[in-house]
């Protein structure tokens, strides 16, 4: 063995690749369920993916998607699980799982940037709607919720947090919009 395959074979994962790592293992898990079913296989399938995923960690480019990279190493696993259950007749065309994966890949992403550009415009918000649109949203509580804690009227709430809402929706609008130009 080489002294650089030595290496790969023994690097530990980085500290920010572990919370990478963390962060998206139920989306993993869901892009392999969208493609095996079966849920306790698809967590084997998973388990499979993530030996690999830690085993390769140094092959990984910091700043680069780590979703669409993990589900491309997942892929492969699919694409093997596959390959062990060929006699089972309820499973799609290779050609059909392929689209699939591409398009929840596409749609992670896609999430991911709308969810980084709301997080984004909401710290924009004045500390009154923050604080607002943060307790709405807070686990338990509703408009009337809301109102009550607030001592405010529970039309005067849903005002407020309509209005919120727009300019978080256009503040994100503007965000994409500049991002994809």
């Amino acid at each position: 063995m080489n002294p650089s395959a030595k290496q790969s074979a023994n690097a530990s994962p980085s500290e920010e690749f572990v919370q990478l790592f963390t962060r998206y293992q139920r989306r993993v898990y869901l892009f392999i369920l969208s493609q095996i079913s079966d849920a306790t296989e698809a967590e084997e399938v998973l388990q499979e993916a993530n030996m690999v995923i830690l085993r390769k960690c140094d092959q990984f480019e910091m700043g680069t998607n780590f979703l669409a990279w993990a589900c491309s190493v997942a892929r492969f696993e699919i694409l093997k699980y596959r390959d062990r259950h060929k006699r089972d007749r309820h499973h799609f065309s290779s050609d059909f799982l392929e689209l699939v994966a591409g398009e929840t890949v596409r749609r992670d992403t896609l999430t991911e940037v709308r969810r980084e550009a709301l997080t984004n415009c909401i710290t924009k918000l004045n500390d009154s709607d923050r604080e607002l649109i943060q307790l709405r949203y807070a686990t338990g509580n509703d408009g009337n919720t809301v109102a009550e804690k607030l001592g405010r009227p529970r039309n005067s709430i849903y005002q407020s947090l309509g209005r919120i809402r727009k300019v978080l929706l256009d503040c994100v609008q503007r965000t994409l919009a500049t991002e994809t130009a």
